[in-house]
């Protein structure tokens, strides 16, 4: 199996959600500094957190029609949304205007409208992948999508104080470029039955019904849970990883040889396995996957799980560096092998008639994650070192458990993969 042999719709959808991430990190990620700046530190918080739960919001409005509509005619509309959103931003960061009030307004409606996309074209991947080729198509997704956040990181350092105007108009043109693709080349994957068609009365409380169907879900939510508690860890590096090595690292010499010398501060530290963390993803990724392709899904999965567990549970107290990268090297293994696996399991777990509302309610999880992520700075003044490893040991194999809990009743066929126990018993 190759990247060619995948459906159509999961070739665009890879292809422009690589260039458009492309770009779009080359922008986004600095936009904090440029409204800092501009509005102060203050304002610009305030702003980002509107951006961010206008998104949640109308990611759940999106998940719900995009279930009662079609994926495409979401999609199209939301991508609409988008181009619109970039041309005034690009106007408002023009020789001819510089506004960073209608700058906040175009990102609140490209997060606004990213919301509504997103959910549907999470179903539309799964709608027109198959179980066998699910891990392979999310592992090439994944692989794209860090390849896509590394250049554009680097880039965007580059030129966004400078060029931001012309990185603004190149976003433009991907998002018109995107909505060719979308509307003229994509195809349906989804078409609502009679009683899945919207109600022309009680849109909102059809649309809380629809969404209160989801949360009594019980696999669905064990899932979600367990797959919040190992994402956490995660988030953990960008702050209390990030905060710790800064305090507790100190600085140390290194000697490569009789060659060079430097020294090494936790700040360098942080950055090294960041580095670590993204050339690993791209080099292995698709090694990685073919390694899961020739053993059982699930145990893959848990065992990603596990190395993932570990790794982020020893950077978490070490200062040593040669401890440090090789806990990233297996936390990063352990991300490749699960982050494709799990997201194959949640494709059979979720109900066929709901999948936009189920991938909406399935976003929080990485918020949620975030979320955790942030709390665990406080903790971290509370708690030692060896504590807070403990504290996330405990979180993965938590998460871990409750993964575990939720697919299980379909994955009862002793020595079947998923896939396969789930045809036995359908």
């Amino acid at each position: 199996m190759n990247f060619f042999h995948l459906h159509p719709n999961i070739r665009i959808r890879i292809v422009t959600s690589f260039l458009t991430k492309v770009v779009g990190t080359m922008i986004f990620p600095f936009m904090a500094i440029y409204f800092s700046e501009k509005l102060g530190p203050a304002v610009a918080g305030f702003l980002l957190f509107a951006n961010i739960s206008a998104q949640i919001l109308m990611g759940f409005y999106g998940g719900y029609i995009a279930d009662r509509w079609g994926r495409k005619k979401v999609m199209v509309y939301g991508q609409i949304a988008q181009c619109a959103a970039f041309m005034c931003m690009a106007l408002a960061n023009s020789p001819l205007l510089d506004s960073a009030w209608l700058t906040f307004a175009m990102m609140l409606l490209q997060n606004a409208s990213n919301g509504l996309i997103s959910p549907a074209a999470d179903a539309m991947l799964i709608d027109v992948s198959t179980p066998e080729n699910r891990t392979f198509m999310y592992s090439i997704n994944y692989w794209a999508s860090n390849l896509s956040i590394a250049i554009g990181s680097v880039l965007g350092g580059l030129w966004f104080a400078t060029h931001r105007f012309e990185l603004i108009l190149a976003l433009t043109v991907v998002s018109l470029f995107t909505l060719a693709l979308t509307a003229f080349f994509m195809e349906e994957s989804y078409q609502p039955s009679s009683t899945n068609l919207p109600r022309k009365t009680n849109v909102l409380n059809d649309l809380v019904g629809s969404y209160k169907q989801v949360m009594q879900d019980r696999r669905f939510l064990l899932f979600s849970l367990g797959g919040l508690l190992i994402f956490a860890l995660e988030f953990q590096t960008s702050n209390y990883v990030a905060v710790r090595l800064a305090k507790e690292f100190g600085t140390q010499t290194l000697q490569l040889w009789d060659l060079v010398s430097f020294e090494m501060t936790g700040i360098k530290a942080f950055s090294f396995i960041q580095l670590e963390n993204t050339l690993l993803v791209v080099l292995l990724s698709l090694f990685v996957t073919k390694l899961i392709r020739s053993g059982r899904e699930a145990a893959a999965m848990y065992g990603g799980v596990l190395m993932y567990t570990i790794g982020y549970s020893f950077i978490s107290f070490t200062n040593s560096l040669l401890v440090i990268a090789i806990a990233m090297f297996l936390a990063t293994v352990g991300e490749l092998i699960h982050i494709p696996t799990r997201q194959s399991f949640l494709a059979q777990i979720i109900r066929d008639d709901a999948r936009s509302s189920y991938m909406a309610v399935n976003g929080l999880v990485l918020q949620g994650a975030k979320l955790t992520g942030a709390v665990g700075i406080s903790l971290g003044a509370l708690l030692p070192s060896m504590g807070m490893a403990s504290l996330f040991l405990l979180s993965g194999l938590a998460g871990l458990l409750l993964v575990h809990r939720a697919i299980r009743p379909r994955n009862q066929q002793a020595g079947l993969p998923f896939s396969h126990a789930k045809r036995a018993v359908d």
